[in-house]
């Protein structure tokens, strides 16, 4: 009788931490960008619920895609185009100005699998910004659009497509003018390594998701406005695969946020990837090793999300804050904007 009881105890504790392990499971993960110390100074209660509430919808509606058993480019997809909707983020509608006044936006995604991916840069009319990438994924036999091009081949495989006034927000065109006011109020200075009209309010951010389907594939993907007042057709890390977005089925998907040039020169979606693959690393420890030490000591701010193929999540960032929820295959939602 003892030993059976033994038994079903051992039984009862193996299901309980099973269903432990399937519960922290992560399917998705998602960020709405970096935040700087004076980004978390000026937040108020009003726009940190709407930045909460944003999060869960975005995370919530990939989440629904994985319910009904559609691809980890499926979930990626839906979550970002939510984010590219919601003014709050700086993406599609949100989207920052450049220096000339105007929206121009980056997109990129890849899947773990083949290790295909697609991207779209300085687009103007693409409503979805994060769908023309994917399009340039499955449609296309390239991985990069650029501009008029990848415009057109939006328009002519039946994207939907806006008047640019339509990415037009007050307030970020109210932040607009007060950059270009704060500029002339600055000297001149060279086009040195700090790089040119590096705002001081992270409004270099994007938003992300990397997400892991019922088959094990591995998707990730980013989108944004781009850096605030940029000039002479920048194009920063978010539609450079293995800049700010990589997936590889072996390691782990990342999406990144921050200064994009630090993460184009240091190739560091890639290298976390790298890192797990050929050092033996953990996905925590090889984000914290590119983002806080080698992306750090370079003065390059911001962070990443990162999921491995297990349903590991990570998220590492140098600067205040990385806005960000992720959410298990069971359904529980975690919704953070700061080390909390």
């Amino acid at each position: 009788m003892k030993t059976l009881i033994l038994c079903s105890l051992a039984v009862w504790l193996g299901a309980q931490a099973a269903a432990s392990s399937a519960e922290a499971k992560v399917v998705l993960v998602i960020h709405g960008g970096a935040a700087s110390e004076k980004e978390k100074m000026k937040l108020t209660a009003e726009s940190e619920k709407r930045y909460r509430e944003g999060l869960e919808r975005a995370v919530r509606a990939g989440y629904a895609v994985f319910k009904k058993g559609g691809s980890s480019l499926d979930m990626v997809e839906a979550s970002i185009k939510l984010m590219e909707d919601d003014p709050d983020f700086n993406a599609g509608r949100g989207a920052v100005f450049t220096s000339a006044g105007k929206n121009e936006l980056d997109a990129s995604i890849m899947e773990g699998r083949h290790l295909k991916a697609g991207a779209v840069a300085s687009v103007t009319i693409v409503k979805n910004p994060i769908s023309a990438a994917r399009a340039v994924l499955e449609k296309s036999k390239h991985v990069l659009l650029v501009s008029e091009g990848a415009n057109s081949f939006a328009k002519g495989i039946g994207l939907e497509t806006v008047d640019p006034s339509y990415f037009h927000t007050e307030e970020r065109w109210k932040e607009h003018e007060e950059l270009l006011e704060e500029e002339k109020r600055q000297k001149p200075r060279a086009n040195n390594d700090k790089g040119f009209s590096v705002p001081s309010r992270g409004e270099w951010s994007t938003v992300g998701a990397v997400a892991l389907d019922a088959t094990g594939t591995i998707a990730a993907g980013t989108s944004t406005g781009g850096m605030a007042e940029k000039r002479w057709g920048r194009v920063g890390d978010s539609p450079i695969i293995g800049a700010g977005t990589y997936a590889d089925n072996e390691a782990c998907g990342v999406s990144a946020t921050g200064h994009g040039e630090y993460f184009i020169r240091y190739a560091a979606a890639h290298d976390i990837v790298a890192l797990m693959k050929y050092k033996g690393l953990s996905v925590e420890a090889a984000a914290d090793e590119v983002v806080n030490k080698k992306l750090k000591a370079a003065s390059g701010s911001g962070g990443v999300i990162a999921l491995d193929r297990k349903g590991r999540v990570t998220a590492a960032f140098n600067c205040e804050g990385l806005f960000r929820a992720h959410v298990t295959e069971t359904g529980k939602v975690t919704v953070k904007l700061f080390r909390e």
